[in-house]
């Protein structure tokens, strides 16, 4: 397995290629199409969105046109993951969780030593306590790669928090 981050746009959105098999799947394809195409060395199968804000979504439908793919589709060709609802930065939030490679992708609902604001639309702060409890009952050595800025661990983070 090969992971890669591509940092985008004006707000530095963190864009993950994900590779394996000569295959990958793109999380969050925030802006700068050209750039993050540029990364690409293996055949794309699939698309994952954490959460539809314009900085996370930006060259998604470039990518749609491209590829044909569709987002979101849960068993993408050998690679295996769990969906997690993890509202509260917005309500459409979703955690991708790789078992087999012990990784997780958290978009904006959780960052290195922080969470993700819940001030705009769609934004609950009970929706996002709710998240937090259900997210650290993962393993803790789980390795988390946010929307934007450095990676973490469940570990960090929980002891943060509780």
């Amino acid at each position: 397995m090969k992971l890669k981050t591509v940092v985008v746009g004006l707000l530095e959105e963190n864009c993950y290629i994900l590779e394996d098999n000569n295959k990958c799947i793109i999380i969050d394809p925030g802006a700068e199409f050209e750039k993050i195409k540029s990364n690409i060395e293996c055949d794309v199968v699939g698309i994952l969105i954490t959460h539809y804000h314009d900085d996370h979504i930006g060259a998604l439908e470039d990518f749609k046109k491209m590829y044909k793919l569709n987002e979101n589709d849960y068993n993408i060709d050998g690679f295996n993951f769990e969906v997690i609802s993890t509202p509260g930065h917005t309500s459409d939030s979703k955690t991708y969780y790789f078992k087999d490679y012990n990784i997780m992708f958290t978009g904006d609902f959780l960052f290195h030593n922080s969470i993700g604001r819940m001030d705009l639309p769609t934004g609950s702060v009970g929706d996002m306590k709710k998240s937090l409890e259900k997210i650290f009952k993962y393993p803790l050595d789980t390795i988390i790669y946010p929307g934007h800025g450095d990676k973490s661990t469940l570990k960090n983070e929980i002891d943060i928090y509780y």
